[in-house]
């Protein structure tokens, strides 16, 4: 019997090895790393002011850290400002509104966006995978290359 003892390393992504692309009213999205099997996926946003995210219901957690900007959901008094840490677990249901240009975030996202309609039903889903295929498409639109997404 043979025992290796293969250590795991760690992989580093300098901030301007992934591009930014545009989403749409100047705001833009950089995939970090999809696990499709564990419905992860990563990313980081630049929001501009007014820009807003359809109404939504997660189907796992998600984590959000802010490093600069501000925004909130429509249904939430609190503001999300420059290192402010937010906690929403499955189920939740919030419609995400930038409200400072230049609003920089990222999130950890677990399972599906269920995208709703103005009664609550069920409109389109987004997660890992569809995310990270667009980002691709967006990446080749734009005349970028191939990003090294962290894809497992």
């Amino acid at each position: 019997m043979t025992i290796t003892n293969e250590v795991p390393t760690a992989v580093h992504i300098g901030a301007d090895e992934l591009p930014f692309v545009d989403i749409g009213d100047g705001s833009k999205l950089k995939v970090l790393q999809v696990k499709e099997r564990e419905g992860l996926w990563i990313v980081e946003n630049i929001f501009q002011a007014g820009y807003e995210v359809q109404k939504h219901r997660h189907t796992g957690p998600v984590y959000a850290y802010t490093t600069s900007g501000a925004w909130k959901y429509k249904e939430y008094p609190y503001v999300n400002r420059a290192g402010s840490f937010l906690y929403e677990p499955a189920n939740s249901v919030h419609t995400l509104q930038c409200i400072e240009d230049d609003t920089h975030v990222w999130f950890q996202i677990y399972g599906a966006n269920l995208n709703l309609d103005e009664n609550g039903n069920v409109e389109s889903v987004v997660d890992g995978a569809l995310t990270l295929a667009g980002y691709y498409a967006l990446c080749e639109a734009e005349g970028l290359p191939r990003p090294n997404v962290l894809v497992a």
